[in-house]
C-alpha cells in the first residue's frame, strides 16, 4: 500500500512539473508585454540574461522576466545576444524580441518618415509621434512659428501676421535622427520647400500679381479636392473663375479643415453653416490660409489653371472620378446620378 502511495505521489509531482513546464513554455512563446509604443533598450556588453530580462520588463516589452530567461536558456541563446541600442516595438512575442537581439537589429541611425501630399500639419505630427519623434512639439511650432524660423525664408515675406506654417511643410520622405528636435524637423521641411519652390515658380506668381501666400492657399485646396493632374488644372480654373465673378469657392476641403480635419463624402447643411472663416460656402474669397500641405503638381495647377466654362465639379465617392458642369442645374443632375 505504501509503495502504491509513493507511486501516486511521484506521478502527481510529475504531472505538476509537466504542466508547469508546458505552461511556462507556452507563455514564453506567446506572451507579450503591456507597452503601447516602441521602446529603446540598451544592451551593454557583459549584461547577463537576467539583466536583459529586467530591462525588457522595465520597459513593459515582456510580461515576465522568467519567460524570457527560460526561452533564451532552452534555446541556448545566452552567448548569441549582441550588445547595442535597440528600438523594440510593442506587442512583440519573446521569440521575435530574441531574434532582434541575436541578429543585432539595432536602432537605426536615421528614421525614415513619409509625409503624404495633402496632409495637414496635424497629420504630419501624428506620423512623427508614431515614429517616436517629437510630433506634439512639431505641431506647436507649426501652428505658432517663431520669427527666428519664418525670418529665415524669403517666401514668408508676404505671410500675414499670426499665420501657421500650414501649406509650406513640403510633403516628402525625410530621414531624421532618433534625437531630432522638432525645430530641426520643421527647418528641414521648410528648406526642402525653399529648394522645390523654384525661381521660375516665384516669377510666375509675381507676374500674375498674386502673392505666394494666396497661391499656396489655392494649391492646398486643390490638393485636398482632387487627385489627378488633369483634374487639378480644371478645378484650379473653376476656383479662380468663382473668385473672378465674386462667387463663393464652396470648397468641401476648407469646410473639413474648419471641422478639425473631419472628412465626409458630402457636408450637410449644419456643416456648411458654421461660422468659421474657413467655411468657403458662407464666406467669399480665399480662406485665411492653406488647408493642407500641397505637392508640386497642385502648386503648378494653382499657377496654371485650365481655362474652361465650368463653374461646378463633384467627385464620385466610389470611383473617385471627377465630373464637371457649366450650370448649377447640370451640377444637381450629375450629383443625383452619382449618388450625392
Amino acid at each position: 500500500m505504501k509503495r502504491i502511495k509513493r507511486i501516486f505521489t511521484l506521478l502527481a509531482l510529475l504531472a505538476v512539473f509537466t504542466g508547469g513546464f508546458f505552461f511556462v513554455s507556452y507563455r514564453a512563446d506567446n506572451s507579450t508585454g503591456k507597452a503601447t509604443q516602441a521602446q529603446t533598450v540598451v544592451i551593454e556588453k557583459g549584461d547577463s540574461i537576467d539583466d536583459i530580462a529586467g530591462k525588457l520588463k522595465d520597459k513593459e516589452l515582456i510580461s515576465n522576466r522568467a519567460y524570457f530567461i527560460y526561452y533564451v536558456w532552452i534555446n541556448n541563446f545566452e552567448k548569441q545576444i549582441l550588445a547595442g541600442e535597440y528600438e523594440i516595438g510593442p506587442k512583440l512575442k519573446i521569440p521575435e524580441i530574441a531574434q532582434m537581439l541575436i541578429k543585432g537589429e539595432t536602432k537605426p541611425a536615421h528614421i525614415s518618415v513619409l509625409f503624404k501630399e495633402g496632409w495637414t500639419a496635424e497629420e504630419m505630427a501624428q506620423q512623427l509621434n508614431s515614429k517616436n519623434l517629437p510630433g506634439d512639439e512639431f505641431l506647436k511650432i507649426s501652428m505658432n512659428p517663431p520669427v527666428e524660423i519664418t525670418g529665415k525664408f524669403e517666401f514668408f515675406s508676404d505671410i500675414p501676421a499670426g499665420s501657421s506654417l500650414e501649406g509650406y511643410l513640403f510633403p516628402d520622405t525625410y530621414f531624421f535622427s532618433p534625437e531630432e528636435s522638432a525645430q530641426s524637423i520643421v527647418l528641414k521641411m521648410l528648406k526642402n520647400f525653399d529648394t522645390r519652390f523654384s525661381p521660375s515658380i516665384r516669377t510666375q506668381i509675381k507676374d500674375q500679381g498674386k502673392t505666394v501666400f494666396e497661391m499656396m492657399t489655392m494649391a492646398s485646396i486643390i490638393e485636398a479636392e482632387v487627385a489627378t493632374e488633369k483634374d487639378r488644372g480644371i478645378v484650379s480654373g473653376i476656383f479662380w473663375n468663382r473668385l473672378g465673378i465674386d462667387m463663393a469657392l464652396q470648397s468641401d476641403a476648407t469646410v473639413s479643415y474648419a471641422l478639425g480635419g473631419e472628412k465626409k463624402i458630402q457636408h450637410d447643411a449644419n456643416d456648411i453653416s458654421i461660422s468659421s472663416p474657413y467655411n468657403t460656402y458662407r464666406f467669399k474669397g480665399l480662406p485665411p490660409g492653406p488647408v493642407s500641405n500641397p505637392g508640386l503638381a497642385s502648386i503648378r495647377a494653382a499657377i496654371n489653371p485650365v481655362e474652361t466654362d465650368y463653374l461646378y465639379f463633384l467627385n464620385n465617392p466610389k470611383t473617385g472620378e471627377t465630373f464637371f458642369s457649366v450650370t448649377f442645374e447640370e451640377h444637381v443632375s450629375k450629383k443625383a446620378a452619382n449618388g450625392l
